[in-house]
């Protein structure tokens, strides 16, 4: 399962937490790094899965054969920056490749990603059977966590972000014990647009993409941090974005959920988002056997029996036997018939497990914050 090595780079090990080693060549910084292993089966959007603030504290596995090959665009320096990027900077805790091109042939390409990924203090290794290593975290009976260890003595990257700040060198990082958000979340209140609907965006680590998507349908939207009070909030509607970690560990944000639906503003919850607004209303989530890793993820609409492929990444999921009454499951995955969407029967409460504002399909599902924005616009 080894590839051969090209003697002018610098080796590195893949420790697995199953006692596997894999060894290959080292990419980007000469830095060590530890979290939980997850995959990505796109052929393309490498950039976009990177700086995905959902990937936090997670090592990223690529199992098309080679990364890199149309190179990376220069950041433009503001909120939304060069397409390419949901968030301002590289968020995996490494990457592994089968193979990666180092160069630069696009006419938006402005670095390699060898480069790039230097410049964000972040390590990968290339030279390794990817698609071995989809399967056998595939198969793994629970998470698989891994460590990148560069030849020599190695610094470790433990100071990235504030929840690594508990990792110990000889342990695996396990990102799902941390609250994350504070990682993720903006600072301080941002607006962009100027549109008549005002929607509220809390910031569990929003992709950039949701914000595009709401604006093109008319809104102005306000990103809050993560742990802003919601009650003192004024809006006509509520985002609960994508994120990274266990839905349990956000701090007090699923007691805000709960009581803002005693009220009747519309809300919709978008992967962490959609976790916690099942929480607050009562249900249980779990951890899933096989996390759903990839952009090709079909789904369908209960209701309607309409099917649509999907973008996700995410190893917690709603159970499907707790959900509380009021409440029905929306949307259902066509592989494991686990809960993708939840909506309430009476409120415009409504929430999607996938990325409807993802390329699949390629735009499959962006109707659901179109269809969202609606429901505001009749209800003023």
């Amino acid at each position: 399962m080894k590839k051969e090595l090209k003697k002018d780079y610098k080796k590195a090990v893949l420790e697995l937490s199953n006692g596997i080693k894999m060894e290959g060549r080292l990419i980007g910084a000469d830095t060590a790094v530890s979290g939980e292993m997850v995959f990505s089966t796109g052929m393309l959007a490498y950039s976009e899965a990177m700086t995905d603030p959902s990937y936090l504290g997670q090592i990223l596995v690529f199992s098309f054969s080679l990364i890199g090959n149309y190179g990376i665009p220069f950041n433009k320096g503001d909120f939304f920056m060069s397409h390419g990027y949901e968030s301002d900077s590289i968020k995996t805790q490494g990457i592994i490749a089968s193979d990666i091109f180092d160069g630069c042939f696009h006419y938006e390409s402005g670095r390699t990603i060898n480069d790039w990924m230097k410049e964000n203090g972040v390590p990968g290794i290339a030279g390794i059977d990817t698609r071995w290593l989809v399967q056998m975290i595939r198969d793994s009976k629970g998470p698989l966590f891994g460590k990148i260890i560069p030849e020599g003595s190695p610094v470790w990257n433990n100071t990235k972000y504030d929840f690594l700040k508990y990792f110990k060198k000889n342990e695996y990082v396990d990102p799902s014990k941390y609250n994350l958000l504070p990682s993720v979340s903006v600072k301080e209140k941002t607006s962009f647009g100027n549109g008549k609907i005002k929607i509220a965006l809390m910031d569990f680590g929003v992709k950039r993409n949701i914000i595009r998507i709401l604006m093109e349908n008319g809104c102005t939207v306000d990103v809050y941090p993560w742990d802003t009070d919601m009650g003192k909030i004024e809006a006509d509607g509520f985002v609960l974005s994508n994120g990274p970690g266990d839905p349990k560990n956000t701090g007090g944000v699923i007691e805000q959920v709960r009581a803002l639906y005693k009220g009747s503003k519309p809300m919709l919850g978008i992967c962490l988002g959609h976790q916690i607004m099942a929480l607050a209303a009562g249900a249980k989530t779990k951890k899933l056997t096989r996390g759903h890793r990839s952009f090709n993820q079909p789904v369908f609409e209960v209701k309607t029996r309409r099917a649509f492929m999907t973008s996700q990444n995410h190893g917690f999921v709603v159970d499907e036997k707790k959900l509380p009454a009021g409440w029905e499951t929306w949307f259902e995955n066509a592989n494991d018939l686990s809960v993708e969407g939840i909506r309430h029967k009476t409120k415009p409460f409504m929430s999607a497990q996938f990325h409807p504002e993802a390329s699949g399909g390629p735009n499959d599902t962006t109707w659901i914050i179109r269809d969202f924005v609606n429901i505001i616009k009749k209800g003023k």
